[in-house]
């Protein structure tokens, strides 16, 4: 039995590989080519003035498919970002849809292509989720359709073009898998574009796609964003769809995951969130909270001139302190908004965030690892952080409570020691237990926050470093508490790219000792190399507290505003061609 599905899953994952490699050579020669002035044109507009050039007759939405599908091509021979082509589907649905083309015409997202993280459910595409076991899962009936997610990005008038890679897992910051491949980061082959929406931020980052989706469940879209240089939005639950997808973890809701959008610049990430909010998602989908309709007011209030911000500073999650690029993002905003005469305040008092690390490390794998591993096939390839989690997971419970007390004792390491000591599966009872004690972290930052006079927001690195190189979450697998302390709270957060890693700057001090780390901070401080980081991107993650989208999308234009000539520099399209 398991020789033959063994051989079942090396033939499932060359299948979709040359099925992804014979839709590429099928389409139209018009693909293949080098970019003209138009493709050009169209590539470097943002959506609200091509949206508007369709919705006016200017330009047709074949010519932006056909630009953004040949970049996407371009994109992807560089970086292994793709995984389902739809571009011949998408044309065909463009050359049969004449009945009702003005009404399509007036919707905000007319003639767009937008981008999918794999996991998002899309008619007649296969939705694998990295596993071969998935294969051929487009003939189930519940996955044979398009979910509400893609409904209400067609009915905006959208146009789903490609899905993108991730981890076979979710569970990971970086993206490969045995079906489709290993994702890299188009700035370095050598490092990971981020997970798990990784394959998405490396399109984006490189200019084969403006807009996206993607999910987050402790970081998914905005390591992502950080590692690869582009813009994304983590949404509190409820105000993004998030029915019509398929994952890894069926059932886990101990910190629930959420879809959220990503894009290659600020103002297309607000254009995209505003307008699919627009569209009344909860006609679509019931998790969606009614009648939450975007609160443009806010959005415009934050996002001008006239108010002046309190932004409160996070320099670190106190597990993993910040390496020196990371922490120089951080300072170039601090100084950018001071300049532009806002408040900027030390945050202190805070609840701990390594409890809040601890208690969603738990929460999230309350299971012991056991869901995300029942869909792998035998011989089917493990992301190597999510391998050490299961390793843990299933260590036998006396052997578990030796190890713990080895490390907390005799290495004297508390940290690494505190999130081993349970891991494992949890018993309904305990779980209840973890949920109640969520619940109260949750107030105790309600009540924190309420308690700092008109603070707006705060920024802090998105992660304790740049991208990591190609299996480094084995060792830095637990290096997440910047982003995952906001999942388990359900705060809106947004990372914005600011600059990118500089071998002189960026050197660890010469009083730099890896003896003094934690068990966490050496797994991530290990791969910190500024001199083979050089040029990676550096992002700074924005908070707002639940539900702010607006305020936060407003916070980051004015950061990049205040940024002036010192605004990240995009990856050129020149770069594809």
């Amino acid at each position: 039995m398991g020789l033959m599905e063994y051989l079942q899953h090396r033939r499932d994952c060359q299948f979709k590989q040359q099925e992804r490699a014979e839709r590429i050579r099928a389409l139209p020669s018009v693909y293949h080519g080098p970019f003209t002035p138009l493709d050009r044109e169209i590539l470097t507009r943002p959506i609200g003035e091509l949206v508007s050039d369709v919705q006016s007759n200017n330009l047709s939405r074949l010519d932006i498919l056909r630009a953004y599908g040949k970049a996407a091509l371009k994109a992807h021979a560089k970086a292994n970002c793709l995984t389902e082509v739809m571009i011949s589907s998408a044309e065909e649905s463009l050359s049969s849809s004449s009945s009702g083309e003005e009404e399509r015409k007036n919707k905000p997202l007319a003639g767009i292509p937008v981008s999918l993280k794999d996991s998002i459910v899309v008619g007649g595409y296969d939705t694998t989720v990295g596993y071969s076991a998935f294969v051929g899962n487009k003939n189930i009936p519940a996955l044979s359709v398009d979910g509400p997610m893609v409904r209400l990005l067609k009915d905006a008038g959208a146009i789903p073009y490609v899905k993108t890679n991730l981890p076979i897992t979710l569970l990971s910051f970086e993206s490969t898998n045995d079906v489709w491949g290993r994702a890299t980061n188009p700035h370095n082959k050598d490092y990971s574009p981020g997970g798990s929406t990784g394959g998405e931020s490396a399109l984006l980052a490189a200019g084969g796609s403006r807009i996206g989706v993607g999910s987050d469940v402790a970081g998914s879209v905005r390591v992502p964003a950080h590692f690869s240089g582009c813009y994304s939005l983590r949404c509190s639950t409820g105000r993004w769809p998030k029915l019509g997808i398929a994952t890894s973890m069926p059932g886990q809701e101990g910190v629930p995951a959420v879809y959220s959008p990503m894009a290659r610049t600020l103002d297309d990430l607000a254009y995209f969130t505003r307008a699919l909010v627009g569209m009344e998602p909860w006609r679509y989908d019931y998790t969606v909270h009614p009648g939450l309709v975007w609160k443009g007011e806010v959005e415009k209030e934050f996002s001008g001139k006239d108010k002046k911000l309190k932004v409160g500073v996070m320099r670190t999650d106190g597990v993993v302190d910040p390496s020196p690029a990371c922490d120089r993002a951080v300072r170039m905003v601090e100084d950018a908004l001071k300049r532009d005469g806002h408040e900027v305040v030390e945050v202190k008092g805070y609840p701990d965030p390594y409890e809040g690390l601890r208690l969603a490390s738990i929460l999230l794998n309350a299971d012991g690892c056991q869901m995300f591993d029942s869909f792998r096939r035998t011989g089917e390839w493990l992301d190597s952080g999510a391998k050490q989690m299961k390793w843990l997971a299933n260590m036998p419970g006396v052997f578990r409570w030796v190890y713990y007390l080895w490390v907390k004792y005799v290495r004297g390491d508390s940290v690494w020691a505190g999130l081993i000591r349970n891991w494992r599966a949890q018993t309904a009872y305990e779980n209840w237990h973890l949920v109640k004690a969520r619940e109260a972290y949750r107030m105790k930052w309600f009540e924190w926050w309420e308690a700092q006079d008109g603070l707006d927001v705060i920024i802090t690195p998105p992660n304790a470093t740049p991208a990591v190189p190609h299996d480094g979450m084995s060792d830095a697998v637990s290096s997440c508490g910047y982003t995952f302390l906001f999942n388990l709270i359900d705060y809106t957060a947004g990372v914005m790219p600011v600059t990118h890693v500089d071998k002189t700057l960026d050197k660890l001090p010469s009083t730099f000792s890896m003896k003094k780390l934690n068990g966490v901070a050496k797994g991530a401080y290990k791969h910190y190399d500024a001199e083979r980081m050089h040029g990676l991107p550096v992002g700074v993650q924005v908070v707002g507290r639940r539900l702010e989208e607006e305020k936060v999308l407003g916070a980051m234009k004015r950061i990049e505003d205040a940024l002036g000539e010192n605004k990240y520099k995009l990856l050129s399209i020149d770069e594809l061609d």
